[in-house]
């Protein structure tokens, strides 16, 4: 098994951590999800988490924003310690936005409404100034023209550009997708995927969980490979793809990648 804690971006240059996990295991019940796993991810850094289904990945980032609860080892972002305090929790997802399998858009608002809502209770910002930042992020995803539907009148592709226009109004300042466009047609998944690398430009940092392995061809300064509970691989796409180390791993690219 290797885990791996390195925090360097793309170029190779040493940068800040905006997450730290440290030997983090979960259990539900008596089935443990997640087994001893560390992960650093620097500052700006873009990484794919990939993995069979009930390998732990999307317990593993609902963890770094508190969604999830670890039972052992620690959690840091922008050197706060999730430590169970409200407190430290509130700062942390301040920091962090979240993007889900399932669009959450409330159906009876408008799109604009849906975006204005949190800056408005959270961040006590006036109306005028919310619907602003709202508009500037719908321009971002390419649907500024949506604002004034309700979330049932788009296509699932729109309301997921919509979920991720959602997320950026916090103004985070780490990005968490879990598996994005799997609740998505074939044809809906490309126009996520546009608006998600249009956002790895801009530097912000990413952690996605994905089965589209082009994306993190394209993308990744890293892939993370997890298995039952546990990091089996990681590193950067061409070397994890083009030559795994373990055969858990191989057959996993196998059959995703012939896809």
């Amino acid at each position: 098994m290797l885990q791996q804690n390195v925090s360097t971006t793309a170029e190779g240059s040493r940068a800040k951590n905006a997450i730290e996990i440290g030997s983090i295991s979960k259990w539900y019940g008596t089935i443990q999800v997640l087994d001893d796993v560390s992960l650093d991810i620097a500052t700006g850094e873009r990484v794919v988490i990939c993995g069979p289904s009930g390998s732990g990945k999307s317990t593993l980032i609902r963890c770094i924003n508190g969604l999830e609860q670890h039972q052992e080892g620690r959690i840091a972002v922008n050197d706060t310690e999730l430590d169970g305090s409200s407190r430290a929790l509130e700062t942390i997802r301040g920091d962090v936005g979240m993007v889900f399998q399932s669009f959450n858009l409330f159906p009876h608002l408008t799109v604009l409404d849906n975006l204005t809502l949190a800056p408005m209770l959270v961040r006590k910002l006036p109306k005028r100034d919310a619907e602003e930042i709202a508009m500037q992020y719908l321009r971002r995803v390419h649907i500024p023209e949506q604002a004034h539907k309700y979330p049932l009148q788009l296509s699932g592709g729109q309301q997921q550009r919509v979920a991720i226009a959602r997320a950026l109004c916090t103004q985070p300042k780490i990005m968490l997708f879990d598996e994005p466009t799997s609740a998505l047609d074939p044809e809906m998944i490309k126009e996520v995927l546009d608006v998600m690398l249009e956002l790895a430009g801009t530097g912000m940092t990413m952690v996605v969980v994905t089965h589209e392995m082009g994306f993190a061809r394209t993308v990744a300064d890293r892939v993370v490979f997890m298995a039952d509970g546990r990091i089996v691989e990681s590193g950067r796409p061409d070397k994890i793809f083009g030559n795994p180390q373990t055969e858990r791993a191989r057959t996993f690219f196998r059959q995703v990648l012939k896809h």
